[in-house]
């Protein structure tokens, strides 16, 4: 019997699908932690009660950690998941392999700038000395939903389409998920909006993605009918 445990494809399939789950999950969590922060429109007092309490922190633990740690294992995503195709031994589409990895790095590298824009000032309010600025804590939010929402929704857009036409080039995902990331791809490519409830569409892609491997991965470990199971 092939011992289906040490297979390299079994191991990015697993890599990829935990590194998806951790990134969506994260990113998920931290939308909707940000979601209630204070709007360009809100009086200075709750900017500054907001800021300078709990919640403050909480956006400080969302900036400085949560969502880094979504785009670590982005990349790492990105890499298990070009493994897991490579091993398949399918040849695959140079120009859209190249355009996946560039966006998917650009889309980490935006996060992380988002992220930074996001607690900025609670982590003057948490960690400095000076007073909060009501200015400030409105403009750069502001700046951090422009890059984690509209510009990092285009590179994941590209990220989409082009795992969908390395999906149909090399038949390694589902016809069906293929041709509905193309209008999500073009969904995201195209929107334009600052809410935060619009960076949920990329996270629960790649949670469906991560699914998807999950099962690929355990279909393919059931023995045939000679007694041999194959690797994802």
């Amino acid at each position: 019997m092939a011992a289906v445990g040490t297979s390299p494809r079994r191991r990015a399939a697993y890599l990829a699908t935990a590194m998806g789950v951790v990134h969506s999950v994260l990113a998920l969590v931290s939308f909707w932690l940000l979601h209630d922060a204070p709007k360009p429109g809100s009086p200075d007092s709750a900017v500054i009660a907001y800021y300078s309490g709990g919640q403050g922190r909480t956006v400080l633990t969302v900036g400085i950690y949560l969502l880094p740690l979504s785009a670590i294992a982005f990349v790492w995503f990105t890499v298990a998941l070009r493994m897991w195709v490579a091993e398949h031994g399918h040849p695959e589409h140079f120009l859209f392999s190249n355009l996946q990895f560039v966006a998917g790095i650009v889309y980490a590298a935006l996060l992380l700038v988002a992220g930074a824009a996001f607690s900025v000032d609670a982590a003057v309010a948490a960690l400095g000395d000076g007073p909060v600025d009501p200015q400030s804590a409105r403009a750069f939010p502001q700046f951090g939903r422009m890059l984690a929402v509209m510009l990092d929704s285009r590179m994941a857009a590209i990220f989409v389409m082009t795992t969908a036409g390395i999906g149909r080039s090399t038949k390694v995902l589902p016809s069906w998920f293929v041709w509905l990331s193309y209008p999500l791809g073009l969904l995201l490519l195209f929107g334009a909006t600052l809410q935060t409830r619009f960076a949920l569409i990329f996270p629960i892609w790649v949670l469906l993605l991560a699914v998807l491997l999950t099962l690929r991965v355990h279909r393919s470990a059931e023995p045939r009918p000679g007694g041999v199971a194959t690797g994802a």
